[in-house]
C-alpha cells in the first residue's frame, strides 16, 4: 500500500513512500507465525469464542465487571492486542465464572505468559494509533520506528520466555528490513523524507536528532539537512527568476519624455538582481541553534505558524508542506469501508 504524495512535485521530491501503518502492521503479525504464540493465541480464542456464545456466562461476565470479551479480527489493527489486554483486565471475573460454568481456563503459566505478549505488543498499539492520523504524523515516523527498535532490543530483559524473546528479536529484523527506506541511509532505496519531515518538527528533533551523539542518528541528520537544501534550492532559484522577470516587465509608474543623460548606464542600473535571500543553510543553521531553546508551541504547525515571513523565508512553507503529510492513508480507507 502506498500513499501518494504528488502535491510535493513542485520541489522534486518522491511521489511515493510505503504506507507506515500498513507495513508497521506485517511485523505485527509475525506473532501468529511463531508457534508457541499461536498456540496461545488459540486458546485465548477458544475462550473468548465460549464466553461470546454463553449469554449466561455473559451476563454473570457483567454483573461481576462490567466489562465483555472483545474478539480479535484479522482485518482490524491491534485487535490482538486488545483481546489479550481485555482478557487480562477482567482475569479474576473470567476465573470465576469459568468455574461456575464448569469450563477449563488458562493455566497460571499461560496468564503469565499472556502478561508478556501484552507487553511485547503494547507499544505497536500505541504507535499504531498515533501514526494513522490523517495530518502531522510523517514526522513521528522516525521517531516511533526509532523506539520500536529499541523496545523490541529490550524486551527479553526480565522475561523468562525464550520463544518470546526469539520472537521479538525476528521482529526487529523484520521491521529494520521492511523499513530500510526510513532507517538504513546506505539503502539503495533510502528517503530523507522521514526524517526530514522530524528534524523540521520541534517537538521531536531535539530529543531523536539533535541532541542524539550516536553515528547513525547523525547521518540521518546530515541526510536530511542536504535533502532539504538541494530541494528548497532549485524552487527558490525559480521565484526568484519569476519576481525579477515581474519587475522588468511591469510598466513604469511615471514616464518621463526627458532623455536620460546616460541612458545606458540607466538601463542597465533597472535590471540590477534582487537583494538576495538568506540561503536554505543559513536558515537549517538558525532553526537548529533555535531548537537548542525552549519550544513553547504545542504542536509543529504553530510552531511554523508563528515565525515571522521574514525570519525563514524559504524554510517555512517548504516545512507546511512536509508536515501536514500523512504516514498512512488509513483515514481515506475509512471513507470507503
Amino acid at each position: 500500500m502506498f500513499v501518494c504524495l504528488s502535491y510535493l512535485s513542485r520541489y522534486g521530491a518522491i511521489k511515493r513512500t510505503p504506507c507506515v501503518v500498513h507495513t508497521l502492521q506485517l511485523v505485527v503479525n509475525m506473532t501468529q507465525k511463531e508457534p508457541s504464540v499461536k498456540r496461545l493465541f488459540d486458546k485465548v480464542r477458544g475462550l473468548v469464542r465460549l464466553f461470546l456464545k454463553s449469554s449466561v456466562a455473559t451476563e454473570r461476565l457483567l454483573q461481576l465487571c462490567g466489562l465483555t470479551l472483545v474478539k480479535d479480527c484479522v482485518t482490524r489493527w491491534s485487535s490482538s492486542y486488545q483481546m489479550v489486554s481485555r482478557l487480562l483486565e477482567v482475569k479474576d471475573s473470567i476465573v470465576q465464572v469459568a468455574d461456575g460454568m464448569d469450563w477449563d481456563c488458562l493455566l497460571p503459566s499461560e496468564w503469565q505468559k499472556l502478561a508478556a505478549l501484552r507487553d511485547l505488543l503494547l507499544p505497536f498499539a500505541e504507535h499504531t494509533k498515533m501514526l494513522q492520523s490523517d495530518t502531522t504524523s510523517l514526522s513521528l515516523v522516525v521517531p516511533a520506528l526509532l523506539d520500536l527498535s529499541a523496545h523490541l532490543s529490550q524486551f527479553p530483559q526480565g522475561t523468562g520466555y525464550r520463544d518470546l524473546a526469539g520472537l521479538a528479536q525476528k521482529m526487529k529484523a523484520n521491521m529494520e528490513q521492511r523499513f530500510s527506506c526510513f532507517l538504513d541511509p546506505m539503502d539503495s532505496k533510502f528517503s530523507p523524507l522521514a526524517t526530514a519531515a522530524c528534524f523540521l518538527d520541534p517537538t521531536v528533533s531535539p530529543e531523536t536528532l539533535i541532541e542524539n551523539e550516536d553515528s547513525q542518528i547523525q547521518e540521518f541528520l546530515r541526510r536530511a539537512e542536504d535533502y532539504i537544501s538541494q530541494t528548497i534550492s532549485p524552487q527558490e532559484e525559480d521565484d526568484a527568476y519569476e519576481e525579477e522577470e515581474e519587475r522588468r516587465e511591469a510598466p513604469e509608474t511615471a514616464p518621463s519624455s526627458k532623455r536620460p543623460r546616460f541612458r545606458f548606464f540607466s538601463k542597465a542600473s533597472t535590471s540590477r538582481p534582487l537583494r538576495p535571500k538568506p540561503s536554505v543553510r543559513q536558515e537549517l543553521q538558525k532553526f537548529k541553534e533555535q531548537l537548542s531553546q525552549p519550544i513553547h508551541e504545542e504542536s509543529a504547525i504553530d510552531f511554523w505558524a508563528a515565525q515571522g515571513s521574514t525570519v525563514y523565508q524559504t524554510l517555512k512553507p517548504f516545512a507546511f508542506d512536509l508536515l501536514a503529510m500523512p504516514a498512512s492513508q488509513a483515514f481515506a480507507e475509512r471513507v470507503f469501508s
